[in-house]
Order: C-alpha cells, then sequence, then structure tokens
C-alpha cells in the first residue's frame, strides 16, 4: 500500500510547495524501527526536567487557590461575583494566543509568561496598592513565594522555566514581558468595562490607573478599542 501511495505521490500534479506530505510514504518502512526504539513519553517520563507525580499534584493542588481567590481590586469595589486570578491570567493567555504575529516577539514565550507571571499570589495572595506594602516588601514576599512553588514542583528544568519566566515579566526586561504587562492591563480595563456594564458601577480609577502606560502598540490599539466602547456605553 505504501508504494502505491508514494507513485501517486511522485506521479501526480501536486505543486511542488505540497510535497512536503510526501514522508507519509515511508511511515510504514520506518514503523518496525520505531518499534525497536523506546518511546519519547517513557524515556523522558524519568528526565530530571519532568517533575514527578507526586510533585505535579502536589504543585497542581497549591495553584488551585488561583482558582478560589478573588481580584482584591474588584472586591474591594463591592463588585458581585468578582474574577479570579485565574480567571485573570487565562484570558490573558488567551490574549497572547490570539494577537497578531510580530517578528520580534515570540507569541509561545508569551502564552507562558501570561499563565505565570501572577503565579506567586496562589501563596501571598493579591497584594494591591491599598494594602500599603511597598513594592519592594512585595516583590520580596513573590520571589519568596515562587522559590518555595519551585521546589514543590521538584526543581529541575520546569521550575526554573517557570522561574525565568516570571523574573523576566518581574523585570520587564524584553519584548515579551513588555507585551504581557501590556495584556496585564488590557485584561483589566476590558474586566472594568464589563462590570460597569453588568452591575452599573463606576470603576473611573482602573482606567486612570493604566493611561498613558502600554508600552506596545498592540496594547495602545486594544486599550483605544475598549475605551471607545466605553463611551459608547
Amino acid at each position: 500500500m505504501s508504494r502505491v501511495i508514494c507513485k501517486f505521490i511522485l506521479s501526480s500534479s501536486i505543486p511542488a510547495t505540497h510535497l512536503r506530505f510526501a514522508p507519509l510514504c515511508t511511515a510504514a518502512s520506518r514503523s518496525s524501527r520505531m518499534a525497536a526504539q523506546p518511546s519519547s513519553s517513557s524515556s523522558s517520563s524519568s528526565s530530571p526536567s519532568s517533575p514527578s507525580p507526586s510533585a505535579a499534584i502536589d504543585f497542581l493542588t497549591l495553584c488551585h487557590s488561583l482558582k478560589a481567590t478573588k481580584r482584591a481590586g474588584w472586591v474591594k469595589r463591592g463588585v458581585q461575583e468578582p474574577e479570579s486570578i485565574a480567571d485573570h491570567m487565562y484570558r490573558m493567555g488567551l490574549m497572547a494566543l490570539i494577537a497578531s504575529d510580530n517578528p520580534s516577539v515570540n507569541r509561545e514565550k508569551c502564552i507562558k509568561m501570561a499563565i505565570v507571571h501572577d503565579i506567586a499570589e496562589a501563596i501571598v495572595g493579591d497584594i494591591t496598592p491599598s494594602d500599603g506594602v511597598p513594592k519592594e516588601e512585595k516583590s520580596r514576599r513573590e520571589q519568596e513565594a515562587l522559590q518555595k512553588m519551585c521546589e514543590l514542583l521538584g526543581g529541575g528544568e520546569r521550575a526554573q522555566e517557570i522561574k525565568e519566566l516570571w523574573m523576566e515579566y518581574e523585570e520587564n526586561s524584553s519584548m515579551e514581558a513588555k507585551v504581557v504587562k501590556d495584556f496585564d492591563k488590557v485584561e483589566m480595563i476590558l474586566q472594568a468595562l464589563e462590570y460597569e456594564t453588568e452591575q452599573g458601577k463606576d470603576l473611573e480609577e482602573f482606567f486612570e490607573s493604566t493611561a498613558g502606560k502600554f508600552q506596545t502598540d498592540l496594547g495602545k490599539a486594544w486599550a483605544l478599542e475598549i475605551a471607545s466602547r466605553r463611551k459608547k456605553h
């Protein structure tokens, strides 16, 4: 059967650019060799980069608090059924997923960064400026929490990746960090608009707190779109 498929592919009028699918004809011939080789999943199960099942579940159980903890800013302003920290991070991940391509930005990295940028709040909670905690102290608490989470995960490459992504975001040290920081603000004002529309709240302060602070053209464009919808509302 594989020889017939190969003959059809090579003799048909399929454009040359589509010939990348031709390796299908060799799948059968490779199957015996692949069967003799250990699968990547089995070989990676003991890799130091992968957390043990126990460490993974412990880590994920701790992260449950991100789903259970409501964003403090909305709670303090009497918003009904406010979003959780995890809700916020999830929509930021979607923002990174649908954002237009930019050759200077690694979109996959942005998605990962969005998922982990508030991860330390699983331990320290959502500390806001109104809590009166100095910026340096907030950073110290979060770094300490992040270290504990990485240790809980068992160290290794996965934990290191989370730590590096988190630090890069905190230090605003890359284009990806700048994009995700803009997503953080965009998600907040979009959520503010939704609460204003759904619950009749006046959340002007959230819009004022982000004014002039967007670092990327994408962030500015999305923020302007949200502002235009708010005016119509």
